[in-house]
Order: C-alpha cells, then structure tokens, then sequence
C-alpha cells in the first residue's frame, strides 16, 4: 500500500451506504469480482450470526478501495468470512490496488488468515497458497425459444435422456413445470430438509443442524438487491416438488449452492434436470456466468464451458499461534485433498461415509432435529 493509505475495521452491518456503494464499484469495475459471495449483504448475512466477522476496509487518499470480509476467531485467527460455505473469496478491490498481506494482517489483528476458495488474481496472497483446484463454470447466453430447443442446441448429449425423462416423470406423476424464482418460504424449508436427509445418507456433515445455518439461508432467501438475490428455484411435477435449488446471484453470475430432491424421484435424475432448468432460466433473466463451485462432480464435467481456478492457503505473520495453525491444518488439508484428487481413494471413502451415514440414520438417538447444508 502506499503511504497516503489506511485500513480501517467495521462489523459488516455497521458499513454505511457510502462504503457499500464503493465495494459495489469494486465488484463492477472487476469480473473476478462479480460473484454473489463477494458482495456486501453477504457479509452483512453472516455477519448476523458470526460476532468475530468483520472488515477491513483499504483506503487511498481518503476513498475506500478495496474491502476483506473475515471472521476473527480466538487468539488472532482468521479466515475468509463464510469459510465452509462461501464458494468465492477475495479482497475485493478496484483496479491497480495493491497490499502487503503482513500489514493486512496486522491491521486486522490476526496473526493467520484461512481461505479456500480464494480467486486466482489475488497476487498478494500467492506466496501463501498451498495448492490451487478447478472450480468449473457455465457461460451462459440468452436462450432462443423454448426450454426444449435450448436445451437440444445446448446439450445435445443430455438433451434426448433428460427430455424422456421429464416426459415420464409428467405422465407418472403430473405435469413438469419448473418456477426459477420461488417466493414460497415452506418450499425452502422443504428443500433444508432433503439436504439433511441427503447429508444423515451419505455421512456427511449436516450444516442444517446448526441454527444459525438455517436462519442464514433464511436471511438470505429475503435479500432482493442488484449485487445479491437469494434465488430458489423448483422442479414441480402437479403440485409436488421433486427437486429444489437455492443460491444468491448478483447481477452477472449465478452461484449454484443448495441443490436437493426427492429420493421417491431419483429415477427422473431430478437434480440434473434443476441444473438445466436453472441454466437455461438464468440465462434469459441477464446472468452470464453460473458458478458451480470447487469439488469434482459428475454433472459438473457434464455441463461446465471452463474452469476457474481457486486456491486455499494460509497468508501469517510471524506469530507463534500461525506456525501452530499451520502445524495442526496443513495435515488435515492435505489428507481430504489427497483422497478427493484420486478416484481410487475417493470411491472407497464415499462408501465408508455412506456406511457411517446409515448406521447414522438407523439410530433415532443420532438424528438431528433440523437437516444439514450443502453437498455438491
């Protein structure tokens, strides 16, 4: 930084219109930035429930430029605010700033910062990134037409399969209709509760059970700004959903999050058809980018145009509490990414989760009241 800067610190919801509308400039002026979790009412969401969040706020000759959302933790630790769920992290920026992560850090008051989905641009931070991963994107482009002829000109492959499935699942059940922006609060407890169900089944992790996960989705499926829209998305057939979806967009890019669906309806492959579906509408309402975020996935490799790439790390400061942080996750990190980046591995892992997740489920003792987050 130069030497006309200073940082400042705030609570995300103490940020007043001016520094919001600056940090908007920042996301607009920047396509790596135009991601729904790198906007102000993110920030503000978690920031609800998370008494460490905070940011900090870079200034050049008195104008706010750049703007880290973060959470501090006991003993000077921090990390990308949303770490777990935020699919996208970054210091936000205008362009041509620059940082010294050391006098970041500092300023901050953290001797540690944990990322694992930061953007690729963050060159500051390159020094202290331990590995980077493929994050696989769509570009989208206004549809022509009907959902059937996009679809045919977009996904030849898919098309046939994914359109005699629709066609059964309407004679089987009802007719398939799909609402893109769904306002019904009690369907987006529905879908909490397949994601809970889904993440008991496969053993992992159930982020619903936590309450402040649930009112934070629920927080955010209220937000109806230009920079951030919680959007749930269903998959009717009659007047029964069989598949849901719920994610924030900003204006330009559509951030795939909580996807779930029946198990009664696993023969239709609904939740492919919730991809397409949200795709083709997202397309038409002016988004052109749908993230789909890190973790390798099937469907991904079906429909992704590209890859981003994002990197985890950990940028310190010389501090005896960063070399333990280090010390204690590196080895943790370094198992989970060796498993998910061999098949070989990854395949008998997944079976051990989906044993434990049975055993799980078979013992009413074991089951939360409320269901878990995201799985992709």
């Amino acid at each position: 930084m130069r030497s006309n800067s200073a940082i400042t610190i705030h609570r995300p919801e103490e940020l007043d219109e001016s520094l919001r509308r600056a940090w908007h400039r920042a996301m607009d002026e920047s396509p790596e930035y135009a991601n729904p979790f790198l906007a102000p009412e993110f920030a503000v969401g978690v920031g609800r429930h998370r008494g460490g969040a905070r940011v900090a706020v870079l200034h050049e000759d008195g104008e706010a430029v750049g703007f880290l959302p973060y959470e501090r933790t006991a003993f000077g630790v921090g990390r990308a605010i949303g770490l777990g769920l935020s699919d996208c992290q970054a210091l936000v920026h205008r362009p041509g700033v620059t940082w010294d992560p050391r006098e970041l850090l500092r300023a901050c008051g953290l001797s540690v910062f944990e990322f694992d989905h930061l953007v690729e641009e963050q060159k500051p931070f390159g020094p202290y990134v331990t590995g980077t991963f493929a994050s696989p994107v769509l570009d989208l482009k206004p549809g022509e037409g009907d959902y059937a002829r996009w679809l045919r000109a977009a996904y030849p492959g898919l098309a046939k399969t994914t359109l005699k499935k629709e066609r059964r699942l309407g004679r089987d059940v009802g007719e398939v209709r799909f609402v893109h922006d769904e306002r019904d609060p009690r369907v987006l407890r529905t879908l909490m509760r397949w994601k809970s169900a889904q993440y008991r089944r496969t053993g992992r992790m159930d982020r619903f059970s936590r309450p402040w996960i649930v009112d934070l989705v629920e927080h955010l499926f209220q937000v109806r700004e230009e920079h951030f829209t919680g959007i749930l998305s269903v998959v009717y057939a009659g007047d029964r959903p069989v598949a849901a979806h719920f994610g924030p967009r900003s204006r330009t890019v559509f951030a795939a999050w909580f996807t779930a669906y029946d198990p009664e309806f696993g023969y239709y492959s609904p939740g492919l058809m919730m991809h397409l579906r949200m795709a083709d509408a997202a397309g038409r309402d002016g988004v052109t980018l749908m993230d789909m975020g890190r973790g390798e996935k099937e469907y991904k490799d079906w429909l992704k145009t590209r890859e981003l790439r994002v990197a985890e790390g950990f940028a310190v400061r010389p501090h005896p509490v960063a070399a333990a942080h280090r010390m204690w996750r590196r080895p943790v990190r370094g198992l989970r990414n060796t498993v998910l980046a061999h098949p070989g591995l990854r395949e008998p892992a997944d079976r051990l989760l989906k044993t434990v997740g049975t055993l799980r489920t078979s013992s009413p003792t074991q089951l939360p009241g409320m269901g878990g987050a995201r799985a992709r």
